[in-house]
């Protein structure tokens, strides 16, 4: 049987220009592999917590002190498939409680799987998206101020801290293409463990 392939558009809000990105998943993949998957095409390096809002209900990584709002599902327990089942095309993901990245994602399609393709694959985006705890949207706003003018009194700083040069252009897709192969591989080792496993 083909493998069904939901198309994802991820969007983080309060972004002008637009940062955003478009990946493509099976519809057996969990929302917690969706989260890998974000985190591969963002450029994030999977520090801190997550959480998917998706009507009443919030999937993330369950918490003993989960007191304060509704007990947050395990993002491992719910596919997407069972997601557009239930007619759900729009949800919100966050990532990092103290940046607060909220993102919107949205499901633009259902097809076949290819059979020469490698999934998750990512198909597109535009700008690049914040540095790790850079503090948030104002901490971004002012670190993109400090590293676009050459005599900013931070910008030295800033880039030591961040590292490397940043380029609010520059998405690095060869960088994510990476990440998203060994989340590919990753589940093409399971398929066939799965696969091994039925035939013992």
């Amino acid at each position: 049987m083909t493998d069904q392939i939901v198309r994802i558009r991820i969007t983080l809000d309060d972004m002008q220009p637009a940062i955003w990105r478009r990946v493509e998943l099976p519809a057996s993949n969990s929302l917690r592999t969706l989260h890998l998957a974000i985190q591969a095409v963002m450029l994030f390096e999977n520090y801190h917590l997550f959480r998917f809002d998706v009507g009443e209900a919030s999937y993330g990584i369950p918490l003993d002190d989960d007191w304060m709002g509704p007990p947050t599902r395990d993002a491992a327990n719910i596919r997407l498939g069972k997601l557009i089942e239930r007619g759900v095309t729009t949800f919100i993901y966050t990532y990092d409680f103290g940046d607060d990245w909220r993102h919107s994602v949205e499901i633009e399609g259902v097809f076949p799987a290819e059979s020469e393709t490698d999934y998750p694959r990512f198909v597109d985006g535009e700008r690049r998206a914040p540095p790790e705890d850079v503090g948030g949207l104002p901490g971004f706003e002012e670190f993109l101020d400090a590293v676009a003018k050459p005599r900013h009194s931070a910008r030295k700083s800033m880039l030591e801290w961040y590292g490397r040069p940043f380029d609010p252009a520059d998405i690095s897709p060869d960088e994510i293409h990476t990440r998203m192969a060994k989340l590919a591989k990753r589940r093409a080792q399971g398929k066939t463990a799965h696969a091994k496993s039925l035939s013992t």
